[in-house]
């Protein structure tokens, strides 16, 4: 019985007595209880890590692997990696190899810039992600166009600038292992949903209106330049203008050859840069629809007219045929690349040292580069008909460990 009952209960009524007046009991009250503390929320459990997908490795090689060296000139490849060490003597495992580098006349012999390599560097070699070390060389160049600052009946096609609601969110803030991961979009009321794709852009009114830094005159001519990244406008008054790649979109990059192969539109064998704007000019109906299945479009900025070449990923001009651009999450950015490879569209060898002082949307892999050619049509030529296969080497600082080595090993 509780203490409450017990208090409230009446005794048994003794014989020949008078039955007690009955004890009343006051109400009960309500046990008065503090309130109940709110029971603590469940810790919210951690954002996944999106998986960084592995494209390969660098794995540890002699010099006697690699095919020819040092029987080509090494002067303009030199040239090129101390360009490049503007950027890349930010990293301390750089600076004494650019600062020895830099000490070296451009017009050294070659066997004393091989032993330069030699005595610095130890050679690496790229492994794709199935092991296999062989992969594809593509060539790109620096276009020539014409074109205006205003729009005209002719120039009708703009070139345009970084729009300022286009947002870029670099996750390598969060997830250190995605620094080269970006996701662009827009803001919509409260959601961040994609930019707009190339359809969406390129229609009439143009929703971009204002950002045009030039008008060209064939759009086929401005597809290729947003795929080089790079290129300049002849103006109708004599000027020449520079522009180079500023941002992109964040849409995947559809390739309008592989697009026309499938439609039936153009042979495999026919499916170059020259033969898609060969076909664009027989079916001047079909091309706009046809480049619009591309989503992928490139936002420009002007550079200037002095420089040397065009500006590259790394932020350094690149050198023609010593320059290449490489999937930055295998191969690092700034460094020298022994390629061995074969000239367009020939099976003549063509063996070089390079530097890796740029990226691209269609780069992705280990053995995978794009071989920049320099400016103008002969540049354009040669890159157009380029899709070789290839193997590389890269040149690293002895004693240095190259970050791919490393995620191959915590891989496995």
């Amino acid at each position: 019985m509780s203490l409450l009952a017990a208090a409230c209960a009446t005794a048994p009524e003794p014989v020949a007595m008078k039955a007690p007046e009955p004890l009343i009991c006051p109400p009960a009250e309500k046990p008065v209880c503090p309130p109940a503390k709110p029971a603590p929320s469940p810790a919210p459990a951690p954002a996944p890590v999106p998986e960084v997908e592995y494209r390969g490795r660098l794995a540890p090689a002699s010099w006697m692997d690699l095919p020819d060296w040092g029987r080509e000139s090494l002067r303009d490849s030199l040239v090129a990696f101390v360009r490049g060490c503007t950027a890349l003597a930010k990293q301390p495992a750089w600076q004494a190899v650019c600062a020895d580098a830099s000490a070296l006349p451009p017009n050294s012999p070659d066997r004393d810039i091989a032993a330069f390599f030699e005595s610095r560097f130890d050679p690496h070699q790229v492994v794709n992600a199935d092991e296999s070390t062989s992969g594809m060389v593509t060539g790109y160049y620096e276009p020539l166009l014409r074109g205006s600052r205003t729009r005209t009946a002719k120039y009708r096609y703009p070139l345009y600038a970084v729009p300022q609601d286009l947002l870029v969110i670099d996750l390598s803030s969060v997830y250190p292992d995605l620094k080269h991961k970006r996701l662009r979009g827009r803001v919509e009321g409260n959601r961040v949903v994609p930019y707009l794709a190339r359809g969406d852009i390129e229609v009439d009114p143009a929703p971009l209106k204002g950002l045009e830094i030039a008008w060209v005159d064939d759009a086929v001519e401005l597809f290729f330049l947003h795929i080089q990244g790079s290129g300049q406008v002849q103006l109708e008054n004599g000027e020449r203008v520079r522009v180079g790649y500023a941002e992109q979109n964040g849409h995947p990059f559809r390739s309008l050859g592989r697009l026309l192969i499938q439609r039936g539109e153009l042979p495999p064998e026919r499916a170059s840069m020259q033969g898609i704007k060969d076909w664009a000019r027989r079916h001047p109906a079909k091309v706009q629809r046809y480049l619009n299945e591309n989503p992928s479009f490139v936002f420009f900025r002007e550079l200037p007219g002095d420089l040397p070449g065009p500006i590259g990923s790394l932020g350094v001009p690149l050198t023609a045929e010593r320059s290449i651009a490489v999937d930055p999450r295998v191969v690092p950015l700034g460094v020298p690349v022994y390629l061995a490879t074969t000239w367009p569209n020939s099976p003549q060898i063509l063996n070089r040292l390079m530097v890796a002082q740029d990226t691209g949307g269609a780069i992705n892999g280990g053995v995978r580069a794009d071989f920049f050619w320099g400016f103008g049509d002969s540049a354009g030529n040669q890159a157009g008909k380029m899709r070789q296969a290839g193997r590389m080497w890269v040149l690293l600082p002895k004693g240095y460990t190259p970050p791919s080595t490393v995620q191959a090993a915590a891989k496995t």
